[in-house]
């Protein structure tokens, strides 16, 4: 369902991807002070899924962060991301339920553009086990073309890109039942920013950064707003604070017409 007439990044951006390296050493430059500003978590269980393509590999840093914070951040253990294919599925379901599981409680789930997607369509199959969802750069409505990524997503998936709206939990445009976040970038260069973001509703918001989209998964000012999200108590969900010295990193958001 178009709702945006968004078309891909142009080249420029998408020359401009190779940011991503510079930003990981940003993150890692950063890091104390990350740690000293972003809040803790109190062991609650974190489920990271990474992008087309990408393997937990892609989100080590991440998810090493988050451990440091007091969650318990785990990979998804399926290998590479190559789209929807059979058992995929099933096996995101399974890992939720094992996280629920073991730890006796809801489950966040954090994901990094097709992972950002999946993210969203698991809280809609199984919102009892979801505590939120936070998708990164996840290009979940409008034109699926509207993506520097989309001929790779075909070839990876055996799937064209137009399959994907109704596959696993349904139409992908629609918001999970449960506290939602969308970090998104408008320099991104793989993803049109207007297809990756959110209608303002009381359990939606997003969150606008100034980084790449091969970036997003280590880019200080998105992992500490991961960090901040994540740290909500269950049940006391508020919108992003950006008061303060914030209001000097994270801009006012746009919202989905």
């Amino acid at each position: 369902m178009a709702e945006t007439a968004a078309t891909p990044p142009n080249r420029l951006l998408l020359m401009l991807e190779g940011r991503a390296i510079p930003e990981l050493f940003g993150f890692a430059a950063s890091l104390p002070t990350l740690t000293a500003l972003a809040p803790r978590g109190e062991g609650q269980p974190v489920l990271v899924l990474p992008g087309l393509t990408t393997s937990d590999r892609s989100t080590v840093a991440l998810r090493r962060f988050l451990r440091s914070k007091g969650y318990r951040a785990y990979g998804w253990e399926l290998g590479l991301n190559f789209g929807p294919r059979p058992g995929v599925e099933d096996g995101l379901i399974a890992r939720v339920l094992e996280l629920h599981e073991k730890y006796e409680q809801k489950v966040s789930l954090v994901g990094w553009s097709l992972g950002g997607i999946y993210a969203r369509q698991l809280a809609k199959i199984m919102p009892e086990k979801v505590r939120q969802v936070i998708s990164m750069g996840s290009p979940f409505r409008g034109d699926p073309r509207a993506t520097n990524a989309w001929r790779v997503y075909q070839m990876a998936s055996g799937q064209k890109v137009e399959e994907g709206e109704q596959h696993m939990g349904g139409a992908i445009h629609l918001a999970p039942p449960v506290p939602t976040t969308a970090i998104y970038s408008k320099t991104d260069g793989i993803c049109a920013w207007q297809n990756c973001i959110e209608h303002d509703t009381d359990l939606t918001e997003n969150i606008e950064v100034k980084a790449s989209h091969c970036g997003l998964g280590h880019h200080p000012a998105a992992v500490y707003a991961v960090a901040d999200r994540l740290s909500q108590p269950e049940g006391a969900w508020k919108k992003f604070d950006r008061s303060g010295v914030k209001s000097a990193v994270y801009a006012k958001p746009t919202y989905a017409i």
